[in-house]
């Protein structure tokens, strides 16, 4: 951290620690002072933690430890750090390694394998079976046809189950626009599979596999190739979020860790209607929520669904403001660039659903969905910083959707994680799968502990959730 000039009230305190030196505190009082975390020796890593905090008249600083390093096992414990430390704020966090962060350079090539079986054998619709399996990394998706990368997702999913986050279209956009790049902090390490006639049966990212005869050999040896990468990357760990739960119990044998998390997710019933949704809830959730979409007309404005041709420049401009302020008030980091927006706009189509909300058509808000095969995914949302529209919120991504969905005949939205105050409004738990390798012994020990606890956990507050349906009882 850079040398600071302070003002003689105001106070420094710095936590370390290492696996070598232990566990530290540092308080510093004054005008000047420079923080430097410790650092472990060889590859341990090291971090620290800086607070400020402003000095109480009334409860003086104890001179005596400004300056100095405290250990654990002396003064320093919790009742002590109450009296030295009034009000903390948290102002930076370092973590350091000598160990280099740099990608090892490797082989594109991840080696080949023949499936059991005849080569001569004809599937049911004459296709020659292939006898030669070649697998290698692609480090950025525009080296790959997008006719044969989204080839293998409509196999592995279905048309009706597409997922547009998966698409060709929506991964290179964020490759060639900026966000997942390696100055942004990600390298892309797209693995394929291709038969003997050059054609791509697999591709990432989880896995998207062609259907063939051989297709449950080529999974095992695409998870065998994922750990083998991340052996050859020198990283600490590959995770796979939401594979299909079939593929998160397979992957259980091949030493994964398994995770389990929870969404919120609205189910269509056939509904003609919003009006025969709301007719689904109980009578106090059906009157919230219609007193909660009065409000939006009350506030004089005016809510728009685009698609396709519809969303002009103009408004992706808008909504990449809305967006940056959703990020600074949450205190996130906007990785998705300007460019960007235009960009899916442009590639994926009618695929996207922007919900705008207008004030004497002066944009205000908006909120970002992409339309799969028989979902509508609901992901961003921003407003305009001046000012606060109550309800507006729930009415651009909750409310517009369903109509959305029910319009475009859809069986499910998905709203994502988090955020209890979903439920009340439609949207249910579902249980969401993940799957982790990590190359550490202890650590892997570590981690599987804590799911253990954790699975637990998720599978109440599931349960408890989902007793607080807001559909009537039948």
């Amino acid at each position: 951290m850079k040398q600071t000039k302070k003002n003689k009230n105001e106070n420094f305190v710095v936590f370390s620690f290492s696996r070598t030196k232990g566990f530290s505190v540092r308080v510093f009082r004054g005008s000047n002072i420079q923080a430097k975390p410790n650092r472990g020796r060889g590859s341990e890593m090291a971090a620290s933690l800086c607070f400020y905090c402003t000095v109480n008249s009334s409860a003086p600083m104890h001179s005596a430890w400004l300056g100095k390093t405290l250990s654990t096992s002396g003064p320093f414990n919790s009742r002590s750090c109450q009296r030295v430390l009034p009000s903390l704020t948290i102002i930076a966090l370092f973590w350091g390694s000598r160990k280099s962060t740099e990608m090892q350079s490797m082989d594109v090539s991840l080696g080949t394998f023949t499936p059991e079986g005849s080569a001569t054998e004809v599937t049911s619709d004459n296709e020659l079976k292939s006898h030669r399996i070649s697998l290698s990394v692609a480090s950025s998706i525009t080296d790959i046809s997008s006719e044969q990368w989204d080839a293998c997702a409509m196999d592995a999913t279905g048309v009706e189950k597409l997922n547009p986050f998966l698409t060709h279209a929506f991964l290179s956009s964020l490759e060639e626009t900026g966000c997942a790049v390696k100055g942004a902090g990600w390298l892309p390490q797209h693995i394929i599979a291709k038969d003997q006639y050059d054609n791509i049966i697999v591709t990432g990212p989880r896995i998207l596999i062609r259907k063939s005869w051989y297709k449950n050999q080529v999974f095992d040896k695409l998870v065998s190739a994922l750990k083998d990468l991340t052996e050859k990357s020198g990283v600490s760990s590959l995770h796979i979020t939401f594979p299909s739960e079939d593929e998160w119990h397979k992957m259980k044998k091949d030493g994964f860790l398994q995770r389990i998390g929870m969404q919120y997710h609205w189910k269509n019933r056939d509904y003609k209607s919003f009006d025969e949704f709301l007719m689904d809830l109980k009578q106090s959730k059906r009157k919230n929520i219609r007193q909660e979409r009065k409000k939006i007309s009350a506030q004089n404005l005016k809510i728009k669904r685009l698609r396709g041709d519809e969303i002009k420049a103009r408004h992706w401009d808008s909504f990449y403001k809305f967006y940056q302020n959703t990020t600074d008030n949450k205190w996130g980091r906007a990785y998705l660039t300007r460019d960007f927006f235009h960009t899916i706009g442009s590639k994926l189509g009618d695929r996207v659903l922007l919900v705008v909300a207008e004030e004497e058509d002066e944009l205000v808000a908006g909120a970002l969905n992409l339309v799969g095969g028989d979902n509508l995914f609901g992901r961003l949302w921003g407003c305009h910083p001046r000012a606060y529209y109550p309800s507006l919120h729930f009415e651009a991504c909750y409310y517009q959707a369903i109509e959305a969905a029910i319009e475009l005949k859809l069986s499910t939205v998905e709203a994502g994680a988090q955020g209890e105050h979903k439920i009340q409004r439609g949207y249910l738990p579902v249980t969401t799968y993940s799957c982790h390798y990590i190359r550490n012994d202890s650590f892997k020990q570590a981690i599987e502990d804590f799911l253990v606890h954790e699975t637990e956990q998720v599978k109440l507050v599931v349960k408890m959730l989902k007793d607080s349906s807001p559909f009537k009882e039948n």
